[in-house]
């Protein structure tokens, strides 16, 4: 067990040389995911960011600009129901299998395994996906471990259903945000654009199917025996990122965790709850970027031909 605590060096920022571009790839059953990618000039390693439950690729803006300045290709998506992403058409329940057939077929767009940041449920699927077949060559989990604790999990969907029939304006979600997050600076309209759509009487809803709070969030208790056999499984570096004031994982979780798979590192980043890219993006962007640097280079994949591979 390799555990890097708190200390981790601080990475000097350089300007981004990646570009920008949108990007899409038909999923489970030809739902669209769309998303975007930063290709780096002679990238040596592709990444695929995968955000949590209810959030959208914009949640890796940072992370994604400064990965892009070191060099690697990221590509940022949002997961299906998510966003600007395919939903399932009415009467279609949403399946975590549908999740994981999505993630293995953003992986298998880029020319070679890529090195999955996956975001609590973004890294669930991946852990589950990583087990059935070899998609990624490293593996970054988010403030997740196989299981973790149930009351924090619903305070958290409960603060995602409390609002069924969305906000009078962006002021009234801003203040429902901030009620939540209060160690947050406040959301301005244009940070909630990406959060929220326009519905009827010009009312403002979360951008996500709020199908998927009963089809999916809910039930999510009974993967954890697959997760627990996933971790076991799971013979690629790994690295978990924990947030000290999390609700959802504490100490027993993540020992359980580095028990499972032995080989894996953990960082605590003392100050962040479980939204940790946006609690104190520079130090967990730092301790990625950390752990990019170690992986051996067979875990890397050879710069781009002169002809381009990028798809």
């Amino acid at each position: 067990m390799v555990n890097l605590g708190q200390s981790v060096a601080r990475l000097p920022h350089r300007e981004c040389a990646a570009r920008a571009q949108p990007w899409s790839v038909d999923g489970d059953q030809g739902v669209l995911l769309s998303g975007e990618r930063l290709v780096a000039p002679h990238a040596a390693q592709a990444l695929v960011l995968a955000h949590g439950f209810g959030q959208t690729r914009q949640a890796w803006g940072l992370t994604c600009r400064r990965l892009g300045a070191a060099g690697y290709d990221s590509t940022a998506f949002d997961a299906r129901g998510h966003g600007q992403s395919g939903r399932n058409p009415a009467g279609v329940p949403y399946r975590v299998e549908q999740f994981m057939t999505d993630q293995a077929c953003v992986a298998q767009s880029l020319p070679a395994r890529p090195v999955l940041i996956g975001a609590s449920m973004g890294g669930l699927i991946g852990l589950l996906g990583q087990a059935q077949q070899p998609l990624y060559a490293a593996m970054v989990l988010v403030d997740i471990a196989p299981r973790w604790r149930p009351e924090g999990m619903e305070r958290i969907l409960d603060f995602m259903a409390a609002h069924p029939n969305g906000f009078d304006d962006y002021d009234h979600a801003a203040d429902a945000i901030a009620a939540r997050l209060p160690h947050r600076p406040r959301k301005t309209q244009e940070q909630l654009a990406s959060l929220l759509v326009p519905c009827k009487q010009g009312r403002l809803h979360w951008h996500w199917d709020p199908r998927l709070l009963d089809d999916i969030a809910r039930n999510g208790d009974r993967l954890q025996d697959a997760l627990l056999e996933a971790a076991a499984r799971a013979d690629i570096p790994l690295l978990l990122i924990s947030g000290g004031q999390s609700e959802l994982i504490d100490r027993d979780h993540i020992a359980e965790f580095l028990h499972l798979a032995p080989h894996a590192e953990h960082v605590q980043l003392a100050d962040a709850t479980h939204m940790l890219a946006g609690d104190d993006n520079d130090r967990f962007t730092d301790t990625v970027l950390a752990f990019l640097s170690r992986l051996p280079a067979s875990q890397r994949r050879p710069p781009p031909s002169s002809t381009g591979d990028s798809p």
